[in-house]
């Protein structure tokens, strides 16, 4: 993957959406995958992640000089829906912003990151941000700061007993490297012209290049514990 050269150039967008969408902006994540979200405030806010998520995309939108009707073109994800994450009133799910990032040749890190990188980081699981599926059968916690672009992304999973989480392909040149702490296993590959299956116990890892789309089967009649290091061809911001 090439670097990206980010255009300096600046156009003035509006991010006006209908009245129905400005009064209720739930309405307008509902119409996306629903599968994944960022946990709700205690007081029932939107997540503090929102408003980062709305800066950083704003800003990446900007600097390669795409409009939202472009952007949504690019990535699948609505103009109103767009519109609103980047106005900071709308939380949007992961798949989503998988969708965003991928659009704009960016890593996902780059979407979420909040500060400056430096110095030492600990990570309190007390604070972490996890996120899980509404059906609450996968969850996945970032063991990184969301400090700026990287390289590798570093994630604990957890999938129930029988449940599977179905991912779709990755930017080309993406690798996850999994290990299972507890439980079994199936990881499934679609390559092109045929599928892989790959059975995984307790202490096994695997390698395998994620550009591709690819499933996780809890099996063995146990909830199944993963660390994931995910590895981009570059650096992309």
């Amino acid at each position: 993957m090439k670097s990206v050269r980010e255009s300096t150039r600046k156009k003035k967008e509006s991010v006006e959406e209908p009245a129905s969408e400005r009064r209720f902006p739930a309405a307008a994540a509902a119409k996306e995958d629903p599968a994944w979200a960022y946990p709700s405030a205690d007081n029932g806010e939107t997540s503090d992640l929102a408003p980062v998520v709305g800066a950083n995309l704003r800003r990446l939108r900007i600097r390669r000089g795409l409009s939202l009707e472009k952007l949504a073109q690019r990535s699948g994800v609505s103009r109103a829906m767009l519109g609103q994450i980047e106005l900071g009133q709308s939380a949007p799910t992961i798949n989503v912003l998988w969708k965003i990032a991928r659009a704009l040749d960016v890593t996902f890190a780059t979407l979420i990151q909040a500060r400056e990188a430096g110095g030492t980081t600990v990570l309190k699981k007390a604070a972490a941000k996890v996120l899980t599926s509404h059906g609450g059968l996968f969850s996945s916690r970032a063991l990184f700061p969301f400090d700026g672009p990287r390289r590798a992304e570093f994630y604990e999973l957890r999938l129930s007993a029988g449940a599977t989480e179905s991912a779709d392909a990755h930017a080309p040149g993406t690798v996850e490297n999994l290990v299972v702490v507890e439980g079994q296993l199936e990881l499934s590959v679609e390559r092109p012209g045929h599928a892989e299956s790959h059975r995984l116990d307790a202490g096994d890892a695997i390698v395998f290049e994620a550009d591709c789309p690819h499933s996780y089967i809890s099996v063995g009649g146990r909830d199944c514990l993963m660390y994931l290091v995910m590895t981009y061809a570059e650096q992309a911001d």
